[in-house]
């Protein structure tokens, strides 16, 4: 099989503990650009997190696309225009914001290039962090959110999550998407919105068949994605019920992983650093 695409989840795939790309990884996605093969992002990450990646990967030369939280939105790389938004009403967020007080579990949205939580909390601190973008303590969650939001997250311990998730899933599974994409990121999204629905729009303006992607990621948000694609990878970080619906389980993120993949399916020999 010839592969004209790569898909790519940031962190904890494309990326290591510390948030960088590895000079063999690096190399290896250079060269199967240079071969006319695209490398997309696709993240949980709002846009503005995703850019200096794009950026370090030289996506805009090769004329490439950013999938950001979790498939809301897809960007070209170069100049980052929208070509497709998905969004929850605030009546939407409202109700969501309801059902985590229920919950007694945090809750936290975007708001222009902002963070905004009503009480201040680890995992928004952990968000904020990764994103670098400002976290912000509001009065009111609900009076602040008035506009439409790409997505919501609600964050607590791993284990008390993965118990909300559970219920959460069978109880709005007629009004939104639900997935984690780290044990203590619940994510929210408009309903059928996944990496993999938005991956399956990509292909289609480009004209590329499921069958010729590759798709990398190491958690639940991934799933879609990698059931999606022609060639599913789960990294050998990820949980091992992710692993069991991939059809190929490479090395973890801390081991060259992604770029073990590209070497294989792609270059067909390995890279030098």
């Amino acid at each position: 099989m010839t592969y004209k695409m790569i898909v790519l989840d940031l962190d904890d795939t494309l990326l290591r503990d510390d948030h960088t790309i590895s000079e063999r990884t690096k190399l290896a996605l250079m060269k199967a650009q240079e071969m006319g093969v695209k490398v997309v992002l696709a993240s949980g990450r709002p846009t503005f997190a995703m850019k200096p990646v794009a950026e370090e990967l030289n996506l805009a030369k090769y004329d490439s696309y950013i999938l950001s939280f979790n498939g809301g939105t897809i960007l070209t790389c170069n100049g980052y225009e929208e070509i497709f938004a998905s969004t929850l009403t605030p009546e939407a967020v409202h109700k969501l914001y309801e059902i985590s007080r229920r919950e007694n579990v945090h809750i936290h949205t975007y708001v222009g290039n902002e963070i905004i939580t009503q009480l201040a909390n680890e995992y928004t601190t952990i968000e904020g962090n990764i994103t670098k973008l400002p976290v912000t303590v509001v009065d009111s969650f609900v009076e602040t959110v008035r506009e439409p939001v790409v997505k919501v997250l609600m964050v607590e311990d791993p284990e008390k999550l993965k118990v909300v998730e559970a219920k959460l899933q069978a109880e709005l599974v007629e009004e939104f998407s639900v997935m984690r994409s780290k044990p203590y990121f619940l994510e929210f999204t408009e309903k059928g919105v996944t990496k993999g629905s938005t991956l399956n729009l990509l292909i289609q303006k480009l004209g590329i068949k499921r069958e010729e992607v590759i798709a990398m990621g190491d958690s639940y948000n991934d799933w879609a994605m990698i059931e999606f694609a022609g060639l599913g990878v789960a990294m050998g970080n990820a949980p091992d019920d992710v692993k069991a619906i991939a059809d190929f389980v490479t090395d973890t993120n801390m081991n060259d992983g992604v770029a073990k993949v590209v070497e294989e399916f792609v270059l067909k020999q390995p890279v030098t650093v």
